[in-house]
């Protein structure tokens, strides 16, 4: 047996691992210096082991189940949703040569096992036994099918330009011509917004709402139950932002021929770029209501990404008979 089919998941884990830990410190220092605040200092030099502390105090923490809680499913609610958020980063391309699996329908791969975290959301509201935990974990599941929606429809349009749902060969289709973003520009703002909802963060954070339903879905969960809601959440970030990179930025596409800088470091800044786009969200924007949340999806996004399949589509068929006319 290939020692990589084992190796490379447990290398890919230690790097998604590596990047929760150190993405919550880089955002606590990006809200710090956005509201006019150090950020953590004391745990390590420069504050570097903060997060690390953070975790090992989680891991440390007496695991508490509700006394009428559904335990079984208490307990698999934090692993089903997380297991989607490691999974998915199974068919990211980050070079040419630094990828997994790279298979004919992995756009198609992405999203689908994406959408399985949303039942761990609504399992582990429900099985809590509290009130406010499965209004969170309504919510939840109301806001990420709600824009799930707009999120499938606007890569249709990138799907369309490329001609395939392998994510390798979205990116050579960017390096024969312009990156996405410029043709795609609609159909990239409206992915960019459903993605952000997708990820629960602010201002589209309703289910972790603490003004109105203490913690949300995760209430009553402890220790390293909670830790694997939170890892889960980065994790997607993680792969968010990878998505993105791909989908609209060029992938590891050198811009203005600097063919000098390695791939992956195009890779790497293109993805620091959403990653730090999120965290400076976070500190400038409100949190919307939840009837803005869902009026915004249906009436607003939905209708702009069906239209840019039709715009796409029209796009492709003036450039058809251009070429034979």
């Amino acid at each position: 047996m290939d020692i990589w089919v084992i190796l490379g998941p447990v290398i890919m884990l230690f790097l998604v691992l590596g990047f929760v830990t150190y993405a919550i410190l880089f955002e606590r220092k990006v809200i710090g210096w956005i509201q006019n605040r150090v950020g953590p200092t004391q745990v390590g030099p420069w504050g570097l082991l903060q997060t690390v502390a953070d975790v090992l105090k989680l891991l440390i923490k007496e695991d508490i189940i509700p006394r009428k809680a559904d335990v079984g499913l208490f307990k698999l609610a934090p692993v089903l949703a997380f297991i989607p958020a490691f999974a998915v980063i199974a068919v990211i391309p980050f070079t040419e040569s630094i990828k997994f699996a790279d298979i004919a329908v992995g756009l198609l791969y992405y999203m689908s096992i994406s959408s399985i975290t949303i039942i761990g959301v609504l399992l582990g509201g429900w099985a809590s036994n509290n009130k406010y935990s499965l209004l969170g974990g309504m919510r939840s599941a109301a806001q990420m099918v709600s824009y799930e929606i707009p999120l499938v429809l606007s890569v249709v349009g990138v799907i369309m330009s490329a001609g395939s749902l392998n994510l390798t060969e979205i990116v050579h289709a960017q390096q024969t011509g312009a990156w996405f973003i410029f043709p795609q520009f609609l159909g990239f703002i409206v992915f960019l917004i459903a993605s952000i909802a997708e990820l629960n963060r602010t201002p589209f954070d309703l289910p972790e709402a603490e003004s109105e339903l203490v913690a949300g879905y995760h209430t009553e969960y402890t220790g390293f139950r909670f830790a694997f809601f939170m890892l889960t959440e980065y994790t997607y970030i993680f792969g968010m932002a990878s998505l993105i990179t791909i989908l609209y930025l060029g992938g590891w596409d050198a811009p203005f021929g600097l063919t000098f800088i390695p791939p992956l470091i195009w890779f790497i800044l293109k993805f620091s770029l959403f990653v730090f786009f999120l965290f400076w969200l976070r500190a400038t924007m409100p949190r919307i209501r939840g009837d803005q949340l869902m009026e915004f999806a249906w009436k607003g996004l939905l209708p702009l990404a069906i239209f840019n399949i039709f715009l796409t589509a029209i796009l492709k068929e003036v450039s058809f008979l251009s070429h034979y006319f």
